[in-house]
């Protein structure tokens, strides 16, 4: 196999060897047929709650084998076999954004714009949240791959296609089904090996729309390295700023996704504010990226902190590394006592708890198991470039690994003679749904939705399957 397709996911890295083997008692408790095709009783549709097959064991696989020779490179082009894979596509993976929009509809009905940015933060924040323990490799989008996915419960409708694969670049566009916001960017991930551990720097901007307000909100999402990829539990950090401006009226909320820090003391914490265009600080948002965020004036969390003797010991002399080279331990701290709330704060996102059977089924959120569901008749209604018909992803969502690696290796062949072909007669790859501008708020080039995907009209779409 060619190795110059493979690899890139913009948020984790590789499935640890103690994933869970799960015994036939285990098994027992998921039943696809009960879970993949009820209804309720008024008739509409009920979406899964797992998936069609326990995950699979990677114990006999060895990354490091893989791995070995490419320390400090980046990973767009190293060959990785389909058992560190998770059974969705990147660009399923990315949707997962969306799993708090009430956040975003929260923002659109408030009337202040101090309140609305603390919101518009908190779903930030949510954006990454699904990724604690999300250790398995998303298959790469083929070229001209599409997603789309459409939530009536919860207002919105998301599409997404691959642009680019040689840098692989994922854009997306998500809007409200009442025109109230629009939320789209584009996606282009760097990761580099570091012996260790593997780091992901997400290039790429998040542009939120609130069309109520006219207010336009920017921002990049954080660092993430994934640890122990070699030997030892995988274990998921976010770490570096996340700037967010409010084009509109000037407002800037900066959060400080911290790293784990001496004896894990830091580990999941992200703390920031909220300033005017006068600069003059109006809000402290603190809390953890994997269950909680709050809010509080900027006096009272000050009178806190002087007040906190636990702050006395911290010690601002010693130099933290925000990267994951050079760690000489990467044993995962064990997690401190989840967020003390300051009097006075304001609960602005909690977590979704995720089923009690996760780490069998991928550690996938419950909204993250429905992502490649076919519902009836949908086949019929999308695009043909969708990822629900890919079959390599179908196969290893029902258990079937070798057919997932022979459907994975013939799909990427198949893309690899497409290029060829492209390239004797000099022909360039067209876009579909998106086309190459300059983001309006930023001034960068970004890659802007052009419209139309929803009128299914897909006879023009490509074979890519």
């Amino acid at each position: 196999m060619n190795s110059e397709e493979e690899f890139f996911d913009a948020e984790t890295g590789l499935e640890s060897d103690d994933s869970c083997e799960v015994s036939f008692k285990d098994a027992l408790l998921f039943d696809s047929k009960q879970v993949t095709e009820g209804r309720q009783e008024n008739g509409v549709w009920e979406r899964r709650k797992t998936l069609p097959a326990l995950m699979i064991s990677r114990n006999n696989f060895s990354v490091w084998s893989i791995l070995k020779k490419c320390i400090g490179m980046e990973l767009s082009k190293i060959a990785m076999p389909v058992e560190f894979n998770e059974p969705l596509s990147f660009l399923q993976r990315i949707s997962e954004y969306m799993e708090h929009t009430h956040l975003i509809h929260k923002a659109c009905s408030l009337s202040d714009s101090v309140d609305r940015m603390q919101v518009v933060a908190a779903f930030a924040v949510s954006a990454v949240a699904s990724q604690w323990e999300r250790t398995g490799k998303p298959f790469n989008p083929l070229l001209g791959e599409t997603y789309e996915l459409i939530r009536e419960d919860e207002g919105y409708r998301w599409i997404s296609e691959q642009v680019s694969h040689h840098p692989p670049v994922s854009a997306f566009h998500a809007q409200s089904l009442k025109q109230e916001f629009e939320f789209h960017g584009s996606i282009y991930p760097k990761l580099k090996f570091w012996g260790k551990s593997v780091e992901a720097e997400p290039k790429g901007t998040m542009v939120l729309d609130l069309l109520k307000h006219k207010e336009a909100y920017t921002w990049t999402n954080p660092m993430c390295c994934v640890h122990n990829i070699i030997l030892g539990k995988l274990w998921i950090e976010q770490y570096g700023t996340v700037e967010i401006i409010n084009h509109s009226t000037g407002d800037k909320c900066v959060l400080n996704f911290k790293p784990c820090g001496m004896f894990g003391k830091d580990l999941h914490k992200v703390e920031g504010y909220i300033q005017d265009k006068s600069k003059k600080k109006r809000r402290v948002i603190y809390g953890k990226w994997t269950e909680c965020m709050y809010s509080v004036d900027p006096k009272i969390y000050d009178t806190y902190k002087k007040s906190d003797k636990r702050t006395a010991g911290d010690s601002k002399g010693l130099k933290q590394d925000n990267s994951c080279e050079g760690e000489e331990a990467d044993e995962m701290p064990d997690a401190q006592e989840t967020v003390t709330v300051i009097p006075g704060s304001a609960l602005l996102w909690r977590i979704t708890p995720r089923p009690a059977y996760s780490a069998q089924i991928y550690n996938f959120t419950s909204f993250a198991v429905t992502l490649n569901e076919l519902e009836p008749g949908m086949e019929k209604l999308l695009a043909p470039t969708d990822c629900r018909l890919r079959p390599d992803i179908r196969a290893m969502e029902n258990g079937d690994i070798e057919l997932a690696s022979a459907e994975k290796e013939r799909l990427e062949e198949k893309q690899r003679a497409a290029r060829r072909e492209r390239s004797e007669e000099e022909e360039t790859w067209l876009t579909r749904w998106f086309q190459l501008g300059v983001n309006p708020h930023t001034g960068a080039e970004d890659w802007l939705y052009t419209g139309g995907y929803f009128d299914r009209n897909y006879s023009d779409c490509p074979n890519i399957y």
